[in-house]
């Protein structure tokens, strides 16, 4: 599960000595949980991505929000990309999401920080990529699904967010959330 603990201002860890010992020690200091504020996402255009241009710094259900921003830049970027365009949108999103979640991670001190929320529009692009076209209720059904299965994180998916770490660890969860929503939606469009 995603945490995020209430600490001061970020500053940078590498050569502080107050940290844990000299720079020169030759143990690496523990790096300590920091908390994501703007000073902190603006500090680097890697973080600026990964919170998501700030939806992740939301104190109140920051992947919520995450994933509200990923619906809201779907709507308006669909006019201008085509399904191609999107499914490569998608895959760097992806990729590179590894490495830019797992930066910021690090930066944070935490293994999958609740400000990182690259994860959950990645995912959720490609949910509304697959449900498209659908009305606007079909929509919003889409979005509570697939928030179901983020926040709740059933089996298989508490599974991979539990034992997978790092970048690949905090977007691989999500992904296998967006299956799952999409494996709803194929259910229920079966049955109607």
């Amino acid at each position: 599960m995603q945490t995020e603990p209430s600490l001061g201002p970020a500053d940078d860890l590498a050569d502080d000595p107050s940290r844990g010992g000299p720079p020169d020690s030759p143990e690496p200091s523990p790096v300590r949980p920091r908390r994501a504020t703007a000073r902190f996402m603006l500090s680097h255009p890697l973080h600026l991505i990964s919170l998501g241009f700030g939806s992740g710094l939301s104190p109140v259900m920051p992947g919520t929000v995450g994933t509200l921003f990923a619906w809201a830049s779907f709507a308006v970027l669909n006019r201008y990309l085509t399904v191609l365009d999107w499914g490569v949108l998608i895959v760097v999103g992806f990729f590179a999401g590894i490495s830019i979640s797992g930066f910021t991670a690090k930066k944070l001190g935490i293994d999958d920080p609740s400000p990182v929320v690259w994860d959950e529009i990645v995912a959720f692009w490609l949910v509304m990529l697959m449900v498209t076209p659908v009305s606007f209720v079909g929509q919003v059904w889409t979005f509570v699904v697939f928030r179901f299965f983020d926040m709740v994180k059933p089996p298989p998916i508490r599974y991979f967010d539990r034992r997978l770490k790092g970048g690949f660890g905090i977007m691989f969860d999500d992904l296998v959330a967006a299956f799952f929503t999409l494996l709803v939606i194929a259910l229920w469009r079966m049955t109607v």
